[in-house]
């Protein structure tokens, strides 16, 4: 079974409509025009009828004032004869060969949707994505791929809370340029301070040998004048004692003792000296604490526009219903717009490209209130129809040329009964 679309369709007595006979265009629009309150919307209803079943019957089916009940013809372009008529409204479907049906022949390639437009396009963004997805057969895979993103997301969205706290943490600490780089180790200049004092000690012990020395060289003199006797003895010790001056001074004279002052400093600043080191250590290692976490934010980030590329390359590779049509957020996109912001001709065309995408045996769609489209939107929305091979019958507040028929007081303008009592072109019952 092809794309099936309607021939011919015979409403009586249905709503507001007396007798009208419509045999809409193959391909493109066929406008069902008129003033308010004539049965411009009632043979919307009576095709909806007549082709989905009980569901689509109208609480007030039969025409007021009318004692004839509804009958309904609709012919197919397939030869399919489908029929409402008599007291309960029967369904009767007849094929080609002269077989009888029912509803269930029927639902064989009538869309819903495309007999009840207004269902879809009131539906919410999210439902209008969800029959996209589905009828291109990518909403699971869509659906993982959005649930790993949003799972990324949020993960990114606590590192990024962290690395800013980090960050911001980092920036309060203080630091002291003027510190050490390492803690300073109290034990460490004492034993450094008790190694100098060691040193100057014994720098201070020679020092005193040599001024020995010295006062021996002096008694010696004195003695050597007293105790000529004792000349030749005391020379030598003299020359001995001599020859040991000169050793310890020459030892001694190029002797200079270092100072303690920068290290008892020290030691009477340590508390403070530590305090300053670590106050730097803790600013480097909050640092490098908020690195870490941006670097994590940025890896995150990079793995969500993987995910994001992931999602256009399936809705690119997948067979849309329109170009430019997508899906981003779970929301249909089409021409980078939201539906709230499509236009109205954008949503009519739209929703019956995806109208069309479910069910392809479908080839007619109903629409109603086309006065929303200017005149060169109508036409390029017919013109779009028929280069889809779309059948669109659509009602529109007019009486121009635009329109297919025009709808007068329940009939086709044309077909109605003359006015004259004694030759009426129509009688109820029969076309």
């Amino acid at each position: 079974m092809g794309c099936i679309k309607i021939n011919k369709l015979e409403i009586e007595n249905v709503k507001r409509i007396k007798a009208v006979k419509i045999e809409p265009t193959a391909n493109g629009l066929t406008i069902v025009g008129g003033n308010n309150n004539q049965g411009k919307t009632s043979v919307l209803d009576s095709i909806a009828w007549a082709l989905g079943g009980e569901k689509y019957r109208p609480t007030e089916a039969q025409r007021q004032g009318s004692v004839i009940p509804p009958n309904l013809r609709v012919v197919m372009d397939n030869g399919l004869v489908v029929e409402r008529k008599g007291k309960n409204s029967s369904l009767k479907v007849t094929d080609p060969e002269g077989n009888k049906g029912g509803q269930q022949l029927l639902n064989e390639f009538v869309e819903q949707l495309a007999i009840d437009l207004p269902k879809f396009m009131e539906s919410t963004g999210k439902e209008k994505a969800q029959i996209l997805l589905k009828i291109i057969g990518v909403g699971d895979q869509l659906a993982v791929l959005e649930k790993e993103e949003q799972e990324l997301y949020n993960r990114r969205l606590a590192i990024g809370q962290i690395a800013s706290q980090k960050e911001k943490f980092a920036k309060e600490q203080a630091y002291h340029p003027d510190a050490p780089k390492d803690l300073i180790s109290p034990s460490e200049l004492i034993k450094q301070q008790q190694e100098i004092l060691a040193k100057n000690g014994e720098n201070q012990r020679k020092r005193d040998q040599a001024e020995k020395y010295r006062k021996d060289v002096d008694f010696l003199k004195q003695e050597v004048e007293a105790m000529r006797q004792q000349l030749m003895e005391k020379e030598n010790r003299l020359k001995e004692a001599e020859e040991n001056l000169r050793i310890a001074k020459m030892n001694a004279m190029d002797l200079q003792d270092e100072s303690t002052a920068e290290l008892e400093e020290s030691i009477a600043n340590i508390e403070e000296i530590n305090r300053k080191v670590r106050a730097n250590l803790d600013k480097e290692k909050a640092e490098e604490d908020a690195l870490e976490y941006k670097n994590q934010y940025s890896a995150l980030t990079k793995k969500i526009n993987d995910k994001r590329q992931a999602k256009t390359d399936l809705l690119n590779a997948a067979e849309l219903p329109l170009p430019e049509l997508s899906v981003k957020d779970g929301e249909l996109i089409y021409k980078g717009q939201k539906w709230d912001n499509m236009s109205g001709s954008d949503r009519m065309k739209v929703s019956t490209a995806i109208v069309r995408k479910l069910n392809p045996k479908c080839g007619f769609v109903l629409l109603d209130k086309l006065e929303q489209m200017d005149m060169q939107t109508l036409q390029e929305f017919g013109q779009w129809l028929e280069q889809e091979g779309l059948q669109a019958i659509a009602t529109r507040v007019s009486t121009g040329d635009e329109c297919s028929i025009i709808i007068e007081d329940g009939y086709v303008a044309g077909q109605s009964a003359e006015k004259s009592t004694d030759s009426p072109k129509w009688k109820a019952g029969a076309f």
